[in-house]
């Protein structure tokens, strides 16, 4: 019997479109003798929809067309079953049950822990990083708290919020300049490069941070590394055991890889068809193997899975780093928790073609399940059976 797998994706986020991207990529190369494929899209507006016209790239040039034949729906649990229900009618109906989600989400309010907090709460196992691993490797700036406090070198850098800037600028500029020009301006909580730019001197630097502002209330300002080399890993596993990928050189024509380096520029911006023309991550210019020395890359490899253990991630990720080609000194950039097109490029050149790499990602999503419900998590008893009210001393909740 197949396995029924709820892809989800889509999302009130600003990398929506890299999101379907990424996850018409995956269900065209999932094991469909092993798995029944339920796709199942989130739109800007937060609404679930489900039907197999979803797996198709043409659909989103105009979603509004679709929505008269996609079903509208809510996950709910009967029973030991995860539904999807219809919302339309008098009486809520089921579509069809799932066994196992994938979300397959970029950016804030779903790969940020959103979605997996909601997926945990309704109890349905799924695949990928949890709760605190997504919310980690979205925050740029927490992420880099937790890799310093495990001696994970990062640049150095500074942060702040939107509201602490408005009210006293010239503090967070002095901060700013102390770092020394280049630098790179982010807003905290987002991925894909958006809203992000380099700097070369303070007269652009107002002009950076009030882009970044657009985008988040927290801002991150991180030292420009000299010579720059990008290089990312993949890693695979959960908190027991870790495997590495081979590593990519990422090559752009910009002082860092922009939006339309990484989704844009290798597919000239044409999202039709289906996978073979809309490459997503897979399209971006990069060289495998990456031109670097051998203690090089085992130092890359070591950290990757040293990052990956202290921010608690499962499932797969890609971690970019920053190297500078003179000295030679390694900085971890970020995690991608849920990366673009999965880096199944990073694996092939290993021997794992994409449809093994998502077999695994769903194995270990179901071995982490079966784990975790070997953990206490609630208690048979009933403390409340025997309580008497709020009223006097007899109320009081002691701990």
């Amino acid at each position: 019997m197949k396995i029924k797998l709820g892809v989800i994706f889509g999302g009130e986020s600003v990398e929506h479109e890299v999101s379907v991207i990424s996850a018409v990529q995956a269900m065209e190369s999932i094991d469909e003798e092993r798995y029944d494929i339920i796709p199942i899209y989130i739109s800007k507006e937060r609404i679930w929809y489900t039907g197999a016209m979803l797996r198709d790239m043409d659909v989103y040039k105009n979603f509004d067309d679709l929505k008269r034949y996609a079903k509208e729906v809510v996950l709910t649990k009967k029973g030991d079953k995860y539904y999807l229900q219809s919302t339309k009618g008098m009486f809520r109906k089921d579509v069809t049950d799932i066994d196992i989600a994938f979300p397959i989400v970029h950016g804030n309010n779903v790969e940020d822990g959103s979605i997996q907090g909601y997926l945990e709460s309704t109890g349905i196992p799924y695949v990928g990083s949890h709760v605190l691993g997504a919310a980690l490797g979205q925050d740029k700036v927490l992420m880099k708290q937790v890799f310093e406090s495990n001696d994970i070198p990062v640049v150095p850098y500074t942060w702040f919020y939107d509201y602490e800037y408005e009210e006293n600028n010239s503090s967070i500029l002095d901060k700013i300049s102390k770092l020394k020009y280049p630098v790179v301006v982010k807003p905290a909580t987002l991925g894909s490069s958006v809203g992000i730019t380099y700097v070369k001197n303070d007269s652009d630097i107002k002009d950076a941070i009030k882009e970044a502002i657009k985008y988040d209330n927290k801002i991150v300002v991180e030292k420009a590394v000299s010579n720059l080399v990008e290089v990312n890993c993949s890693v695979l596993g959960n908190y027991k055991h870790q495997e590495c990928s081979a590593l990519e050189e990422v090559l752009s024509d910009n002082e860092l890889l922009t939006y339309a380096d990484k989704y844009i520029g290798g597919s000239k911006g044409k999202l039709k068809g289906r996978m073979n023309s809309s490459k997503g991550m897979a399209s971006t210019s990069r060289i495998i193997p990456a031109r670097i020395d051998k203690k090089v890359e085992e130092k890359i490899k070591d950290i990757s899975t040293r990052a990956f253990k202290a921010l608690n991630l499962s499932g797969v990720c890609r971690i970019d780093f920053l190297i500078d080609g003179k000295t030679k000194d390694v900085y971890i950039n970020e995690p991608n928790t849920i990366p673009g097109s999965l880096a199944f490029y990073l694996w092939e050149p290993v021997g794992k073609g994409y449809k093994e790499l998502l077999s695994d990602m769903i194995n270990i999503a179901i071995k982490d399940y079966k784990e975790k419900h070997k953990k206490t998590y609630s208690f048979d008893t009933n403390i409340l059976s025997n309580f008497n009210g709020l009223k006097g001393s007899k109320g009081k909740l002691k701990r």
